[in-house]
């Protein structure tokens, strides 16, 4: 089947891979389309959470290497003594613990497409071997002698200035330009708010409608307002975490400015007291003092109700009410003894 065949045959399938309708979003979208079709490495840069993955899988989805595996695999993850192994495979006994032969990643993905994830975290040595790789399509088993030949699309990304990791002697130039034949730019959530309204509801759309909260035009508006450090990825928890706390409820801005992480910023004033007719009202100097609010207090009642929460939601499993909650283990743990929660792991 011709390549151009099989992007149209495939479009209506990966096109809600990524979600959105504004400028920026069919912008990439075309992109995507046109890389789709050359077999030729592909660097994305973007902010960590802006989806990268999702685009790498979208060119493989419509490339003609579609019905070959797509292995993904991020090279800041890896132990610098294990990524080679990871990578190329290794032969039995080739070191400690090498008690059998295994095939690496490329291996894997022989045919396909190769996706290396924060690529500027890969070590110096590592490049050279991965330069040669790119430019002889041939790689060696840890502890072995032969070569063996690999037919693999790069599609690798990172959050980095790799400019700048060059210039400091930490990435390779040539790699870089071997890597990034085509550049792809991947947008923040920040640069697109006006797809939240449609992200939102495609991260809903496997809840059930009566599990998912609603947001009411004063919650998307400041929603849509957030900078997004952690863009669609934090966007993505901050949806999971309204439907557990507010589960077919309409949520506003307060309870937005919640899910956030923040205080209200802004506190209404109470309504001025009802003045008797004919009666003056009392001078402010002699006027009642406003009631003091323990705000720390107020923060620590909240944050236990939804740390309660999210463990009766996790069925007492703490790994799962920390992610929930989009804490460490150890961080959740840390609080639940300072409240004196005391729940089975």
């Amino acid at each position: 089947m011709a390549v151009a065949e099989k992007i149209k045959q495939v479009s209506n399938e990966v096109g809600p891979m990524i979600v959105g309708q504004s400028d920026t979003i069919a912008s990439l979208r075309d992109m995507i389309s046109r890389v789709a079709r050359a077999s030729v490495p592909i660097l994305l840069n973007g902010p960590s959470g802006s989806g990268k993955e999702m685009v790498a899988r979208s060119i493989h989805a419509m490339s003609d290497r579609a019905d070959k595996p797509f292995v993904a695999i991020n090279c800041g993850a890896i132990p610098v003594d294990l990524i080679e192994s990871e990578l190329f495979g290794h032969e039995k006994g080739s070191f400690t613990g090498a008690a059998m032969r295994r095939i690496g990643r490329f291996e894997e993905a022989d045919g396909g497409t190769l996706f290396l994830d924060e690529i500027g975290d890969m070590r110096f040595d590592m490049q050279v071997k991965l330069l040669r790789v790119l430019e002889e399509g041939i790689i060696t088993r840890v502890g072995g002698n032969g070569t063996l030949p690999v037919d693999v699309r790069i599609i690798s990304a990172t959050h980095q200035d790799l400019s700048v990791a060059i210039d400091e002697g930490r990435f390779r130039e040539d790699l870089y330009f071997r890597l990034g034949v085509i550049p792809v730019d991947v947008p923040s959530l920040a640069s697109r708010a006006e797809d939240i309204p449609l992200l939102i509801n495609h991260f809903q759309e496997k809840a059930p409608l009566t599990a998912r909260a609603r947001f009411d035009p004063s919650a998307l508006s400041r929603l849509m307002d957030h900078e997004w450090p952690g863009n669609v990825r934090e966007l993505r928890n901050v949806v999971e975490r309204a439907n557990i706390l507010y589960p077919g409820e309409m949520i506003g801005a307060r309870e937005a400015e919640q899910l956030l992480g923040r205080a209200p910023h802004r506190i209404s004033k109470p309504a001025p007291a009802l003045q008797l007719v004919g009666t003056e009202p009392e001078p402010a100097a002699q006027s009642a003092a406003p009631m003091p609010v323990d705000l720390k207090m107020l923060l620590e009642t909240m944050e236990l109700e939804r740390i309660q929460m999210a463990l009766d939601n996790a069925d007492g499993v703490i790994s799962e009410a920390a992610r929930l909650l989009t804490l460490k283990r150890t961080t959740l743990i840390e609080k639940m003894r300072k409240y004196g929660v005391d729940r089975s792991c």
